[in-house]
């Protein structure tokens, strides 16, 4: 009986060393697969990918408040495209980031936060005027943030996001550009009567 059991004992021990380096490839793998994620993103496409984040979740926020606010039906147009422009591409991003590791920001900065407060302040044609002001401003600086990015992007997938992202943006740009003069004549001759 006796020896049935010490025989048992070994065979459990030469099973479990023979399935140790298994289990510990495994391990190992699994650990160098989710540290490869975010080790591999440089730390400037990291920092591009949460500003973008932070941003898009901004112009989603400011265009909500747009569809509400803007006496003109092209504001509040652009406004609605604002968010579901932007509410697509921040799906997008979330999955590129969700995919590299890296943790998006929740809640709006402190400066966009600033920027709804004021706007939600106005209503009519300054709503109009402002809103548009801001987003010709915006969209002017998010294409050239996203066209810096387009060339100095390291990682595959932010690069890929960018190149998605930019066109849409430059369209915004356009359309801001265009609907922004109309607003300003417009309060121009509310304010001289």
């Amino acid at each position: 009986m006796e020896k049935i059991s010490i025989l048992t004992s070994r065979l459990a021990l030469v099973a479990s060393l023979t399935l140790l380096p298994v289990a510990m490839i495994g391990q190992t793998n699994s650990m160098s697969a989710g540290s490869s994620n975010s080790s591999s993103v440089s730390a400037s496409d990291k920092k591009f990918v949460r500003e973008a984040a932070q941003g898009g979740m901004a112009e989603v926020e400011l265009g909500k408040l747009a569809t509400e606010k803007a006496s003109s039906p092209e504001v509040k147009k652009f406004g609605q495209r604002m968010v579901d422009d932007h509410s697509k591409a921040n799906d997008q991003l979330k999955e590129v980031a969700s995919s590299q590791g890296i943790t998006l920001p929740s809640e709006l900065s402190a400066k966009d936060e600033m920027t709804k407060e004021r706007l939600s302040k106005l209503s009519g044609e300054q709503f109009d005027k402002a809103y548009m002001s801001d987003m010709v401003k915006d969209h002017t600086q998010d294409v050239a943030d996203f066209q810096q990015e387009a060339n100095s992007a390291s990682d595959p997938a932010v690069k890929e996001f960018v190149e998605k992202t930019l066109p849409v943006l430059k369209s915004h740009l356009r359309e801001a550009k265009q609907i922004a003069p109309t607003t300003s004549a417009s309060a121009s001759k509310m304010q001289g009567n």
